[in-house]
């Protein structure tokens, strides 16, 4: 088994068991997205909408199918920082690293925001600056505090809310298909046939709702068995969100008579079926889907942190584990604090763009390691992909072609990242990591 060192001699604690793994990869996918996406899809595509998302889930299939039997090589915390490294060197693993880090940083952060703002609805004065202060200190201090005390905290904080955030979502995409199929189908707006361009544009759009598996492959140091549960985790998170996503996309270009230009797909569905309190079940879904995403957060990007720490990445400092606790503490509160200040200063108009090219920049590296590590250790994987090399190339394809569909006029922090990142492997190229 390929590993860098690891966090088998850390004091951390494995227990996470395999359907809280898949809470979190399902915690760590759906966010806010889900209740505007179906909007901007429809907008590209219109009706076929629906087939986007399932040509959308094929897609990310093929990279979670490739990274799955990547990461059931691996038992320490690092996610594809981690695979990278052991892979390519620690200059791709350092580039990879960086990326993961301000992706996974950036996107809490403004769903935090998002948190704030959905709060507005039911109080206005949530968005102005002190009572915004407060309550982000609240929303962040409270799940820094659970994942401080230990991994088993903050893996209970993520189940109760995939499922608090799953029941009323496949609540208002059962009804509603239910609803359509009763014909209550609203007549179909005059649109014109998507051109190719636009297909791939909505592909790009929704492979990033399907998107931020990669979180919780990341502390798998506190795993109970996460070479074995790693593979099941992610199929299970892929099968849940396509029905979810493919219902919801069905049922808002179906009953609403003018999809492309709802501010809230979702909310309107509901307040069609329901009236005015499906619309307030929603805004409540919202909340609850907003802060559970950033739960998962908190529990799984402080261990790339730590991850980096203990290849003598980063300074040491970042990989200290709590004597009582058994949690790598620093990187928690350092992560915590890092949220809390991005989301009280920031303004996230750039992160789209930042997201995007991290995500396939590192799906495309994963999906690179495959056939490079079946060479190094043909039997290190306890999942192996039929067709394997294929498939990988396949996946880095898919990225390639992907990013041509990226705005990159706004990309100078993607540069400054990578800079940041080279600046680094210089300052640690030689520090030996001890076995």
């Amino acid at each position: 088994m390929i590993q860098t060192r690891m966090a088998e001699q850390s004091k951390l604690v494995r227990d996470i068991g395999r359907w809280s793994l898949a809470a979190l990869v399902l915690n760590s996918i759906i966010g806010s997205g889900v209740f505007k996406l179906p909007s901007d899809v429809a907008r590209l595509v219109g009706r076929q909408s629906p087939w986007a998302d399932l040509l959308a889930s094929a897609v990310v299939g093929v990279l979670i199918a490739c990274i799955a039997e990547v990461a059931s090589r691996f038992s320490a915390a690092g996610g594809p920082y981690l695979y990278a490294r052991a892979t390519f060197g620690r200059l791709t693993g350092l580039e990879t690293g960086w990326m993961l880090v301000l992706a996974r940083l950036t996107a809490p952060a403004a769903n935090a925001n998002l948190f704030i703002i959905y709060l507005g609805e039911f109080w206005p004065r949530a968005k102005d600056p002190i009572p915004k202060v407060i309550i982000l200190t609240g929303l962040v201090g409270v799940l820094a505090l659970a994942n401080f005390r230990g991994v088993r905290s903050g893996k209970q904080i993520s189940d109760i809310f995939t499922a608090a955030k799953l029941i009323p979502l496949f609540l208002v995409a059962g009804v509603g298909v239910v609803y359509l199929l009763a014909g209550h189908a609203a007549p179909p707006p005059a649109q014109a046939e998507p051109e190719l361009r636009q297909w791939l544009k909505a592909v790009l759009l929704l492979v990033f709702a399907y998107g931020g598996f990669e979180n919780a492959l990341t502390p798998m140091s506190e795993a109970k068995d996460p070479q074995r549960d790693v593979a099941f985790s992610l199929f299970v998170a892929l099968l849940t969100c396509t029905l979810l996503y493919t219902a919801i996309q069905w049922t808002v270009v179906g009953l609403l008579p003018d999809p492309v230009h709802s501010e809230r797909p979702l909310a309107d569905v509901a307040r069609l079926i329901a009236g005015p309190k499906g619309a307030i079940l929603v805004a409540i879904a919202a909340l609850v889907s907003v802060y559970g995403y950033l739960s998962a957060n908190l529990l799984a990007v402080p261990r790339i942190l730590f991850a980096l720490a203990e290849n003598r990445d980063l300074p040491a400092f970042f990989g200290k584990v709590h004597a009582r606790f058994h949690t790598p503490y620093v990187s928690i509160l350092t992560f915590a604090f890092l949220v809390w200040l991005l989301a009280v200063l920031g303004s996230f108009a750039w992160n789209v763009t930042l997201s995007a090219v991290a995500r396939l920049f590192y799906y495309g590296i994963c999906c690179a390691a495959l056939p490079v590590l079946r060479k190094k250790e043909p039997g290190g994987a306890q999942f192996r992909l039929p067709g394997g090399p294929a498939l990988a190339m396949v996946g880095v394809a898919i990225c390639v072609v992907l990013v041509t569909q990226v705005d990159l006029s706004g990309s100078l922090i993607l540069l400054a990242t990578a800079i940041a990142a080279f600046v680094n492997w210089l300052l640690v190229k030689n520090a030996t990591v001890p076995a």
